[in-house]
């Protein structure tokens, strides 16, 4: 998969070390599979969730972290929107964000 919003996860990184690793690893998997669909993608990400039509969620090092994405299969490219705390993801305003499609 062709994965863009790497300034992201690099500045995420940044404002919380300890997410690197997972980041990494997360990245690495995206990057070295070409994914048809959703069901493909669940059986490497087991706890992956795709909400509200458009967006694909990925649980990061034990659910600490949300990492937000856009997916598009047929041209095999990851969108990273967002990477939350789960609180930040917990919080009314940014769920409103993602159903209105709005990030």
């Amino acid at each position: 998969m062709i994965l863009i919003g790497r300034r992201i996860i690099v500045e995420f990184g940044e404002d919380h070390p300890q997410s690197r690793n997972a980041l990494s690893a997360w990245g690495k998997a995206i990057k070295r599979t070409f994914y048809k669909n959703f069901i493909e993608l669940k059986q490497t990400f087991p706890s992956v969730d795709y909400v509200y039509h458009q967006y694909t969620i990925f649980d990061i090092s034990g659910n600490k972290y949300r990492l937000i994405t856009e997916i598009d299969y047929s041209a095999s490219i990851v969108n990273v929107k967002y990477i939350w705390t789960h609180a930040e993801y917990s919080k009314k305003r940014n769920e409103d964000a993602m159903r209105g499609g709005r990030l």
